[in-house]
């Protein structure tokens, strides 16, 4: 049977020319048609083996590290490190620390009784500038031995990795674009992601995917990231997820418990690197006073060379149905005072860069590109795309691109390239200042490299 329907569908392609097979499924550019999710299957219960290692940085990069996991509950958690050597014999050398333990039951989309163990420790007393091993367990079970280096004590060149939302079919689609990312970069000293990492919010299994995306990388390389509106639920109220699977830094304003590693700071070789809750800075009034005050105080004492903010809601929206005006009209004039640098933003599902001067504007921006003002960014790593309108501000656009941008931070200048999922490059531009501080934007040969 199998035969004979092969050769009646064979007639009728020949028939039409072999025109049937060079046909194209179009994809409709809005809206997107709601992707299978892996919330839709049942829980996966965690493991007696770690899992879900990640790394974070802390206010003091050059001398401590974060490291997170989670186990079965029921489990206790503990650290063995050292600094690394060249052969094996660190081991002999590697101390042992416990693990801060939260056995949880969450309510998690799969499961409303969710348990799982989760760990965290943060290393304290390293020397900067060093390669140190650890591995993570319950003292009989154990992950592989891990590396990560610590950061300089002082203002040197590095590179660090942008991504956008991930999102949707994040282990399928969106994880190429990461791994993409550690080919050009694999020396990356961090990522930060700019919100929207997973789509539903309570998913475990989204989580799971997450994590599945960048496996050991991240247990290797700090992940920080910035809320979107896919990490909160309604209230708005954060997934009880996020703080235990990350150890973030607790630099935001002070007593303010509802920012606590949602807002943050890092001081990183000569970078100003601020993340902006965007959910609450959109929705919560008396949230948004508190990131405005502590901004300020921020940016007003800033010892860095360079000054990144990263959040989810765009200032300057690239797809016309949105507008962030509250973000825009409380973030902007703190930009502009400071001389902020770079503001890396997603959320909207395509990719845009140009220089804002300053001043008060609407969503559509100045009507022309620049290269004075601070530069702003909207990018997106998963599959889910937003149609980009006509941007007279953007210095480039692009629409269904999935991208991941790379900065080589250094004390004279910020050079900044933006990859597609299959290594391509696409935009490049660096920034130097003058000797008054005023930063310059050249864009580069998307050629060069």
């Amino acid at each position: 049977m199998k035969t004979i329907q092969t050769l009646m569908l064979g007639a009728a392609l020949a028939a039409l020319g072999g025109q049937a097979l060079a046909q194209k499924v179009e994809r409709p550019l809005r809206p997107e048609p709601a992707p299978v999710q892996s919330s839709d299957l049942p829980a996966v219960p965690a493991t007696a083996q770690p899992e879900r290692i990640v790394l974070n940085l802390t206010a003091d990069p050059a001398h401590e590290m974060a490291v997170t996991w989670r186990t079965a509950p029921g489990l206790a958690g503990h650290v063995e490190y050292a600094q690394a050597e060249d052969g094996p014999d660190f081991i002999q050398k590697a101390v042992r620390v416990a693990a801060l333990t939260d056995d949880a039951t969450i309510a998690v989309r799969e499961d409303p009784a969710f348990k799982a163990a989760y760990h965290s420790v943060v290393l304290k007393g390293l020397k900067p500038e060093t390669v140190y091993a650890y591995r993570v367990g319950d003292g009989e079970r154990w992950s592989e031995w891990l590396q990560f280096r610590t950061a300089a004590a002082t203002a040197k060149p590095f590179t660090f990795l942008y991504m956008g939302d991930m999102q949707n079919n994040i282990l399928s689609e969106a994880s190429r674009t990461m791994r993409m990312a550690f080919r050009k970069a694999g020396d990356a000293a961090f990522v930060i992601h700019a919100g929207d990492l997973i789509n539903r919010h309570d998913s475990d299994n989204e989580w799971g995917e997450w994590f599945a995306a960048g496996g050991f990388l991240y247990a290797q390389t700090p992940q920080m990231p910035t809320p979107g509106n896919h990490e909160y639920g309604r209230g708005p109220v954060l997934n009880p997820q996020w703080r235990r699977q990350y150890t973030l830094p607790e630099t935001g304003p002070k007593g303010v418990e509802k920012l606590k590693e949602t807002a943050w700071t890092v001081d990183y070789q000569g970078l100003r690197l601020i993340s902006v809750d965007a959910p609450l800075f959109h929705g919560d009034e008396a949230m948004r006073g508190e990131m405005v005050r502590w901004l300020d105080g921020l940016l007003a004492n800033n010892p860095n060379r360079w000054t990144a903010l990263f959040l989810h809601f765009p200032l300057f929206s690239i797809d016309p149905d949105r507008d962030n005006q509250r973000v825009r009209d409380a973030l902007k004039p703190l930009i502009d005072k400071y001389g902020v640098d770079l503001v890396l933003q997603a959320h909207d599902h395509g990719y845009a860069r140009g220089a804002i001067g300053a001043g008060v504007m609407t969503n559509a921006g100045p009507g022309h590109p620049s290269d004075k003002g601070s530069t702003y960014v909207v990018s997106v790593a998963g599959p889910k795309m937003y149609p980009v309108a006509p941007l007279s501000w953007a210095t480039r656009s692009a629409s269904r691109t999935q991208t991941f941008q790379t900065l080589d931070v250094s004390p004279e200048a910020v050079t900044y390239r933006a990859f597609t999922a299959t290594g391509r490059q696409l935009d490049a531009f660096r920034l130097t200042k003058n000797a008054k501080g005023v930063t310059r934007v050249e864009t580069l040969d998307t050629a060069a490299r």
